[in-house]
């Protein structure tokens, strides 16, 4: 088949919500359907295969741990901007003035210490948004040991994030003030200044799998991830999370998303941000 889309019957598409569930932990609806039609039709044309149920045996018994990968990248979505849900950046503003007043817990080297984690990163632009922000606020922040972790399960959303570059109507609605921390080329495009680049680290990461990372975080945004998984994998998701926050740290969710049974343990100070409550169990440095 040269064009157009393959036809997916029921039991394909049982197969292929199966596989990413197993492999992702991503729960697809039917109303993806026509989704997952359009994006895995394409790679089938790559591949010369003549079906869905062909593509996914392929998978199953000869395909590679990249197969998989562009398997997963192909079915995630990725909706994200400069300051979304700006209410998350404006109180993550307040915590970090509130830690410079009373100093944090130091490092090795003896510099105050911040560690943010941005799960479900996207193309970038939460992480960038934090680091911008807090950079501009707090200039003291280039003299502690302050770094953002930010991952994604998609790897071609983390490559594309890692260069910092984006096309300027990425600057649409933000005020004069705030697109003037980026940089423009010239071009029709924009840049992260190297200050803000320099303390993000991406790095690709299957939420429902090991994590290689240890806490504590002082902040976590997970937002706008959960709503893919189902209610048992978000209540473990959320668990694993404040066990990564530092004392009374903060976790920031998407506005259609709740704890749920991950609720344990946090308190609820704002719309959508979780507090980790004081003595919880968390993870160690």
């Amino acid at each position: 088949m040269e064009q157009g889309e393959y036809p997916l019957s029921d039991r394909e598409f049982s197969r292929i919500k199966a596989r990413v569930y197993q492999v992702a932990g991503i729960s697809l609806s039917d109303a993806k359907r026509t989704l997952v039609v359009s994006r895995l039709s394409k790679i089938l044309r790559g591949m010369g295969l003549a079906s869905f149920d062909d593509y996914v045996d392929f998978l199953e018994h000869a395909g590679t741990a990249q197969d998989s990968q562009d398997f997963v990248n192909a079915l995630t979505t990725n909706l994200t901007r400069f300051y979304r849900e700006d209410h998350h950046f404006a109180h993550l503003s307040d915590y970090v003035r509130d830690l410079v007043a009373r100093r944090p817990r130091v490092g090795p080297d003896g510099r105050p210490r911040l560690r943010i984690w941005s799960a479900g990163c996207s193309t970038g632009q939460e992480p960038y948004t934090v680091a911008v922000s807090l950079l501009d606020q707090f200039p003291e922040l280039k003299r502690w040991d302050f770094r953002i972790l930010a991952t994604d399960i998609d790897t071609n959303v983390i490559a594309k994030a890692a260069t910092g570059v984006y096309p300027e109507t990425e600057l649409s609605g933000l005020s004069a003030q705030r697109a003037a921390l980026f940089e423009r080329n010239g071009d029709g495009m924009i840049r992260v200044p190297t200050a803000a680049r320099s303390l993000v680290a991406f790095k690709p990461l299957n939420l429902i799998t090991d994590w290689p990372m240890r806490g504590p975080f002082d902040a976590i945004f997970c937002r706008n991830v959960a709503i893919y998984f189902d209610k048992p994998t978000q209540g473990r998701l959320f668990s694993r999370l404040g066990k990564m926050l530092a004392p009374e740290g903060f976790l920031y969710i998407g506005h259609s998303e709740n704890l749920g049974s991950g609720a344990e343990g946090f308190r609820l100070v704002g719309k959508t941000i979780y507090q980790l409550k004081q003595g919880q169990k968390r993870e160690a440095a």
